[in-house]
């Protein structure tokens, strides 16, 4: 019991005082290192514009490493296959349990990878679309309209799905949006100024409210 009350504290204490995220490297194959600008950029914004203290150089951690556990908010991309084993799973369901908050970003192709591996992680839950009212669409900025389109792949629309640990979001995953394509560097993608405000205003409020709540 003292051992488990000391581990509680310690996740409790990294949880509630750090201000800093990882790239999650998972398995599989896909292109986890896709967007490598994004998070730079997103984060340069968020300490500008939101008061954040973001290390600058985010770090990159594996999926079955206890050092997911150091940071509060873990990003992941990619384009295509994904894969997590028992102990990747077992290892994030302990995270996002504890406190720990995912977003999954599909940066075009991920969407039937990532749906299959987190049966895995959660056999019992489904990917939920989140309604515009939910917080995360105005925890720093307005998104009337919800998850903003950033690229465009299908014509699809954009959706932002969730899953729950009774009434806290505990995953985001963003699907037909493309929101790491917008923090890239400019020159990557030529988007329209506007374009880029918005993923990266979309992107603070998604670290505004993984470090709140």
């Amino acid at each position: 019991m003292k051992l488990y009350f000391s581990l509680f504290f310690f996740i409790f204490s990294v949880f509630c005082f750090s201000q800093d995220l990882a790239i999650l490297k998972y398995k599989g194959g896909g292109d986890w290192y896709g967007n490598p600008t994004a998070l730079p950029n997103l984060i340069k914004f968020c300490n500008e514009n939101i008061n954040t203290k973001i290390n600058p150089k985010p770090q990159t951690v594996e999926t079955g490493s206890s050092d997911i556990f150091q940071y509060p908010l873990l990003h992941m991309t990619g384009h295509g296959h994904v894969f997590f084993s028992e102990t990747d799973a077992e290892n994030l369901y302990n995270y996002l349990m504890s406190g720990g908050f995912l977003h999954i970003d599909d940066n075009y192709g991920m969407e039937p990878y990532i749906t299959k591996e987190l049966k895995k992680v959660f056999p019992d839950k489904d990917l939920v679309e989140l309604p515009t009212n939910h917080p995360i669409f105005s925890s720093v900025y307005i998104f009337p309209n919800g998850l903003p389109k950033i690229h465009e792949h299908d014509g699809k629309r954009p959706q932002a799905f969730g899953l729950f640990n009774e009434d806290r979001l505990i995953l985001l995953f963003t699907y037909e949006s493309d929101l790491g394509d917008g923090w890239e560097d400019t020159e990557v993608h030529n988007d329209p100024a506007d374009v880029r405000e918005k993923a990266l205003k979309m992107g603070a409020n998604i670290v505004k409210y993984a470090f709140e709540n």
